[in-house]
């Protein structure tokens, strides 16, 4: 599924910025490796710790999907199914680490395809997950593919007070789905919609713009065929070329043109102008919701907070020290199934280093960099931070800067990549 991936530190605890999703910066390479002999008890906090010290949130991920597509570089696991129980009972032995239930405010669950888990497993994962976060949470969230999700699992989903579901869709188009290797088809989407109507989520659709042979036409197609199901939550991606998938060595190969950079801003402006036309209030780089319907999860990561993170692949960031698990489903069995913890990589940040990182999170937000916030956080004055730079971009339109914030300028959200490398 695509993501921001994401601002997502998710499931390969990526950042990136920009309507093309150009990566400017990587927490998936960090240079502290270790291994350990047993799982890690994950640390607990007084209740007076802040959220960027003490998690108020949590990630799960399930790498299984029914196929895997050509431009995800995500963990996943196709053509696995047999490992699944084993996975949550893996998944069951990670999260004993927490030790004693925890209080967090908002539970995503990313993929892979979570949906791609059949009523029975949901019911036992979700059982395992409520046991060590009982909640009342604001916001459980759910990934599914548009042909995995149903009325069936809905009902059992909502039971478990799941509230919002994330559909990847990312396009009407069926020659669009083609060359994204897609297998739904644009008549699933309707019925999973009505799906999650009917168990009371939010709804939230997942669109790719800037795929080889899209055309402006096609783009726009896309958008108002996603406005006439009336979403809540609309997040729109530019496809992204990761090293080593299978749509990168198609373009290796001179199989196909990318989309021209041009086009991409086209579609990225349009997109912009097209959806808070219909209602809708952009409040990050890549997303855009109605009122009330932000996604309280993601903003987490946006305000580079803490979040705990459970399964294959996936990045925690507790207590001021990152880690991410293992990529690889086989090792990660081996790991937790065998007492050993499937950390593989760890970083504390000094002040100033994590100071930046805020930075450049805070700047994907609508609402930007809160300077009083930032400096509670981090110790940091902004304004001193990055020198003149904030006041070079606002005389060039790209930064809107007052008493209170610097936030971008809807030109500068089309070169955010730029603006976020230079403050680095």
């Amino acid at each position: 599924m695509a993501r921001t991936h994401h601002a997502d530190p998710v499931a390969d605890a990526r950042v990136r910025f920009g309507p093309a999703g150009i990566e400017v910066g990587e927490i998936d390479t960090l240079p502290n490796q270790r291994s350990h002999s047993v799982l890690d008890v994950i640390p607990s906090f007084p209740d007076s710790a802040p959220p960027w010290i003490a998690p108020r949130a949590a990630y799960v991920h399930i790498p299984f999907c029914a196929h895997h597509c050509g431009y995800c570089d995500f963990a996943v696991a196709a053509g696995q199914d047999h490992r699944i129980e084993p996975y949550l009972d893996a998944l069951a032995t990670e999260l004993a680490a927490l030790r004693t239930p925890r209080e967090i405010r908002t539970l995503f669950l990313g993929g892979g395809t979570p949906s791609h888990l059949d009523v029975r497993q949901l019911s036992q994962l979700m059982a395992e997950l409520r046991r060590w976060f009982p909640g009342p949470l604001d916001e459980i969230s759910l990934e599914a593919n548009p042909d995995s999700f149903n009325e069936e699992k809905a009902s059992l989903l909502a039971s478990f007070g799941v509230n919002r579901v994330s559909l990847g869709v990312q396009s009407f188009d069926p020659r669009m789905l083609r060359r994204l290797e897609r297998r739904h088809e644009p008549a699933h989407v309707e019925p999973a919609v009505a799906a999650a109507r009917h168990a009371g989520m939010q709804v939230s659709l997942d669109l790719i713009f800037g795929v080889p042979g899209q055309s402006m036409t096609q783009w726009a197609s896309d958008l108002k065929s996603a406005l006439a199901i009336s979403p809540d939550h609309v997040s729109t991606y530019g496809l992204t070329y990761e090293k080593g998938t299978q749509l990168w060595k198609q373009r290796q190969r001179g199989e196909f043109s990318p989309a021209p950079e041009e086009l991409e801003l086209q579609m990225y402006q349009h997109a912009m102008e097209t959806l808070e036309a219909a209602g809708f209030k952009q409040y990050e780089i890549s997303n855009f919701a109605r009122h009330g319907f932000e996604s309280r999860h993601n903003q987490v990561y946006w305000a580079n907070e803490a979040f705990y993170g459970f399964g294959v692949g996936a990045a925690a960031y507790v207590g001021g020290t990152r880690t991410l698990n293992v990529r690889n489903l086989e090792v990660y069995l081996q790991r937790v199934l065998g007492g050993e913890s499937p950390v593989f990589q760890s970083e504390t940040l000094e002040p100033e280093p994590r100071a930046r990182e805020t930075l450049a999170m805070n700047l994907r937000r609508a609402e930007g960099i809160v300077f009083d916030r930032f400096c509670e956080q981090t110790g940091f004055d902004a304004t001193a931070l990055v020198g003149t730079r904030l006041n070079r971009y606002t005389a060039h339109g790209l930064l809107e800067l007052d008493d209170r914030s610097a936030r971008l300028t809807r030109s500068g959200r089309c070169v955010a990549d730029a603006i976020v490398a230079e403050m680095l």
